[in-house]
């Protein structure tokens, strides 16, 4: 009777203690941003990134996302998520990115992740060379270009170290494609861009492109500079002297005093002062207010890095042995408020896939005057 009463209570215990055994260990991860906060990309990385980790169980709710998103730290049932930011768009100097890779190494060595995340050029390159060869697996996104430049991979096809991820196809010359449907009678563009990682990464695969004789327009030149001043007079020189302009990113221009410039107040002299069209490869730019965009989408990279994050973590997968790839495009967008102050009739046969009718560049000008 004793012995029957033992093993009864052996099967009660282990039935309620099961539930707990099934549940998921609670993971940690921490995840680094090139950027800031506000930075349009950033902020379109960041939704794949919470669509990932909600869509794969990391965290419950999108209330949980949220506040991630928010505060930069979020303590699950199943994950506990930190993210730093090296805002390298703004203090881009030798000094100041090395001062912020050490407090990011600080943060991780006492956060004890046991995965990390690397979003952009930035992060990849100075906190991933880091990390190889660590035990713990780094997945990267947003690399401009192909990302064995870094030196974190063997090959794109078996990265060979505990470093994989997903880069930028760029989608370059799609993006002149459209603006040709968009505005047929383009023949010549330039380049507009600021002098950085990102920037002229786009404008020498551009200038590639151009040179083999893979674009649907000839290219006149390109701009790449730091100095907001330059930028300026480059581009109204160079508005009387070709057909369009490929827009870069312009996020680490500085005035005379060396003092960074917002995007957006870039964004807003540029609208009122060129009237030609233009062309981007992200979506914030369409945003901003430029006319046309091919999306190489900032949201498929962090969805798609949190995806390989699942596959290291979840599915027991080694970052060594899981190939890096580009995500596909996103939507063909054009902005109707930029269309209007050209005097384009934008028709169905353009192939547009998604429309944005406001510009954050010029409301912002409007609201600050």
């Amino acid at each position: 009777m004793h012995e029957k009463m033992r093993i009864w209570a052996i099967a009660v215990i282990a039935l309620l203690i099961a539930p707990a055994l099934a549940e998921p260990r609670q993971h940690r991860i921490f995840v680094v941003s090139s950027y800031h906060r506000d930075y349009l990309w950033s902020r379109d990385t960041q939704k794949g990134l919470c669509a990932g980790l909600l869509e794969f169980g990391f965290l419950a709710s999108q209330e949980e996302a949220d506040e991630l998103t928010r505060t930069d730290s979020i303590d699950s049932r199943a994950a506990v998520v930190k993210k730093a930011w090296m805002d390298t768009k703004r203090k881009n100097s030798r000094r100041e990115i090395a001062v912020s890779v050490n407090r990011i190494m600080e943060e991780i060595e006492r956060f004890a992740p046991n995965l990390v995340l690397l979003g952009d050029d930035n992060a990849a390159n100075h906190i991933g060379n880091q990390l190889i060869d660590t035990d713990i697996p780094v997945v990267f996104w947003g690399i401009n270009g192909l990302p064995l430049k870094y030196e974190l991979l063997d090959s794109l096809e078996r990265p060979g170290h505990n470093v994989t991820g997903v880069y930028q196809a760029g989608y370059l010359k799609d993006c002149l494609e459209f603006l040709k449907r968009v505005v047929p009678g383009t023949q010549t563009f330039a380049v507009l861009s600021d002098d950085s990682e990102t920037g002229r990464s786009k404008a020498k695969e551009l200038a590639n492109l151009a040179a083999s004789g893979e674009l649907p327009l000839a290219l006149a030149e390109s701009v790449m500079t730091n100095d907001l001043n330059e930028w300026k007079a480059k581009a109204i020189e160079l508005k009387d002297e070709v057909d369009a302009f490929f827009i870069l990113n312009h996020n680490s221009l500085k005035d005379e005093r060396g003092r960074p410039v917002d995007q957006l107040e870039i964004g807003a002299w540029y609208l009122r002062h060129i009237k030609l069209p233009e062309c981007a490869q992200e979506r914030q730019f369409a945003q901003e207010g430029m006319l046309c965009v091919c999306d190489d989408s900032g949201y498929n990279q962090g969805y798609e890095a949190m995806k390989l994050g699942h596959a290291i973590l979840k599915q027991g997968r080694r970052a060594s042995d899981i190939p890096v790839e580009a995500p596909g495009r996103g939507p063909l967008i054009v902005n109707r408020a930029r269309a209007r102050m050209l005097g384009l009739t934008i028709t169905e046969d353009m192939g547009v896939e998604q429309y944005i009718d406001a510009s954050l560049a010029l409301e912002r000008h409007a609201a600050s005057r």
